[in-house]
């Protein structure tokens, strides 16, 4: 789930020191096994109850007054004051690095997999990483593995299912299972081992109702191969002095481990979260979760666990979006006794909604975890950069078939989906990424990372481009720093992938009044940062999707939360969000009914492309 938030802060500049605040020492317990397993897809194509009531509009700007409102509501709106910057990136002729792709999960695989027994869920949220031959992609949520050559392996895997709990909803009796999100994957060289994780939400019984209690489940293979065998591991993250963890004193008694994401250096993996109250408006900080590699590599019964607050008073930073950089080829950080970067951006945190700073952060003498976890230590300094900003507009998209919206304003039609009839303009605009931190990789001793900002496009309106970040993690020092942006499109949800001799691709999404939204891709290199823009899939029609629809999903029309980007030798994988189908009123209402053929569903039509880039 992604959050919107906005802390009035006062940020001084602090030089690199190892803080004050010491890490609590958890243990990691290991649950039982399991094994990713195809199920057929099918069920009813649109039932009573389509949408999570608890997770309805979770974090999205409600407030209008129509339909359900949010139970899981982090939203606090922040400011945006715009950009001066205008893109100036050139669109690419030819794509002669794209070596080739294919469609990965959509919105069809996630409604009707597992016999149906799933909720209409949006955004997707893309979960990527690949390695030994193997592509794995994560999504909400399902997951599916494939092959190099892109043949579907297994899936569509409800995740679910995956992880040993009942179906997010059993259509016969009604009963509701844990609330399942934000699911995040990746390849581990060095003990050739594949991880995954996602944020959990535990119920009251079947009913819909949070419990409060929430964990990461993470899954780690037992080999090689991602189609066998996996263990699952549990680590409560509701920070309330139960199970074993502290307690950070949030309102109604539960915190939430918000918007997971992974990295690892060669002694530990690391899992960041955004902690916020759960029941309750309050941001308590980013957590910095420390586990042992290796406990989990090797299947043990328990692993060391250190856990850094990001709200404790002694860190200097502001502490949102920490992520970690994903080290891949098995090349690591070896300095202070192996170390882990991850970096942080902090506009978000200003009524301006700008900034020219960004956050280095270590955790070093990462090889003590498995003997004295609590000697890890934690490191935070401030980067000067290029000033980005919240991006302050949504998206417009191409004009196209929006047969969802048609239905709306057609009575005979939205009656079957069993809501008043309404007339929204069309097709609707859709929603860019903040300015948080995406996706950070450690590669050729380098420090990669990307996040949106606000751009001026040629019209004279605002847009999103990606800024993105080459940083020497020893000396501080920028090899290059600049915003990748199209002067009549949006760029959004940049996630950037490089290998280990340096040669990087920024995978995002293309939006705009002449684009459908699309799979593009640009290359990155320290020293003359981002290449064109290349389109990998160009979008069939527009997003047609359910969330900002004050009857459905009320709030923001959700797009992302994050793509995904996994260097595999001198391959780089990506996958982004798009639009691979469309289909008019009259082909949504043909038999088999709102699903245009097997391509959507009824309340979403998104889909994701994976590709692959030669370096």
């Amino acid at each position: 789930m992604k959050t919107r938030l906005l802390i009035a802060v006062s940020v001084m500049a602090f030089a690199t020191c190892a803080l004050g605040a010491s890490p609590t020492t958890l243990v990691l317990q290991r649950g039982g096994t399991t094994v990713p397993t195809t199920t057929l897809l099918g069920g009813a194509p649109l039932t009573s109850l389509e949408l999570d009531p608890a997770m309805t509009a979770g974090d999205a700007d409600s407030g209008n007054g129509l339909g359900p409102q949010p139970i899981v509501n982090r939203s606090v709106a922040h400011g945006h004051a715009g950009s001066s910057r205008m893109g100036n990136a050139n669109r690419a002729k030819s794509r002669p690095e794209l070596l080739g792709g294919f469609d990965g999960l959509n919105f069809h695989d996630q409604r009707f997999a597992n016999g149906g027994n799933q909720f209409s869920v949006e955004p997707p949220d893309q979960g990527l990483c690949a390695g030994n031959g193997f592509i794995m992609e994560s999504v909400n949520d399902v997951l599916a593995i494939y092959s190099s050559a892109g043949n579907k392996l297994v899936g569509p895997v409800a995740l679910n299912s995956f992880y040993g709990y009942a179906a997010a909803i059993n259509r016969s009796t009604g009963a509701i299972g844990p609330e399942l999100t934000d699911p995040s994957c990746y390849y581990d060289a060095g003990t050739q081992r594949w991880f995954q994780v996602v944020l959990t939400l535990d119920r009251i019984g079947t009913t819909s109702a949070l419990a409060g209690t929430n964990h990461l489940d993470i899954a780690v293979s037992q080999t090689a191969d991602p189609t066998g065998a996996w263990n699952i591991y549990h680590l409560p993250v509701q920070n309330n002095g139960t199970q074993g963890t502290p307690d950070h004193h949030c309102t109604g008694g539960f915190c939430l481990g918000d918007y997971p994401h992974i990295g690892a250096d060669a002694h530990a993996i690391f899992l960041t979260t955004n902690e916020f109250e759960l029941f309750g408006p309050g941001f308590i900080g980013a957590q910095i979760y420390v586990i042992s590699k290796q406990a989990l590599a090797s299947g043990a019964a328990s692993a060391n666990v250190v856990l850094f607050n990001g709200g404790d008073p002694s860190i200097p930073a502001p502490a949102f979006t920490v992520i970690p950089a994903i080290s891949s080829g098995g090349s690591y950080a070896g300095r202070h006794g192996g170390t882990e970067y991850l970096l942080s951006s902090d506009a978000v945190f200003y009524n301006s909604g700008t900034s020219t700073t960004v956050w280095l952060w270590s955790v070093s003498n990462t090889r003590a975890i498995d003997t004295m976890p609590a000697a890890v230590t934690l490191n935070v300094s401030p980067l000067t950069v290029q000033q980005y900003a919240v991006p302050s507009s949504l998206a417009h998209q191409k004009p196209g078939s929006t047969p969802l919206l048609d239905c709306f304003a057609t009575p005979s039609c939205v009656s079957l989906l069993g809501y008043p009839s309404f007339v929204y303009p069309g097709p609707r605009d859709l929603a860019v990424n903040d300015s948080r931190m995406e996706q950070v990789s450690y590669a050729n001793g380098k420090l990669w990372g990307t996040l949106d900002t606000d751009v001026l496009l040629s019209d004279g309106s605002h847009g999103s481009g990606i800024n993105y970040f080459v940083i020497d993690p020893n000396s501080s020092g920028i090899f290059a720093n600049g915003t990748l942006a199209l002067p009549d499109a949006n760029l959004t949800y940049g996630a950037a992938a490089v290998t280990q001799s340096g040669r990087g691709v920024i995978a995002f999404t293309v939006v705009g009044p002449s684009d459908y939204p699309s799979a593009g891709y640009a290359s990155l290199d320290a020293k003359i940062g981002a290449g064109e823009v290349h389109i990998a899939a160009a979008g069939a029609g527009p997003w047609d999707g359910f969330t900002g629809i004050p009857y459905l999903g009320g709030g923001r029309p959700r797009w992302g939360d994050y793509g995904a980007a996994s260097a595999d030798g001198n391959t780089i994988w990506i996958a982004s969000e798009y639009i691979a189908q469309t289909c008019t009123l009259a082909q949504y209402l043909t038999a088999p009914r709102f699903q245009c053929g097997g391509t959507r569903g009824a309340l979403g039509n998104w889909a994701t492309r994976i590709s692959a880039i030669g370096l």
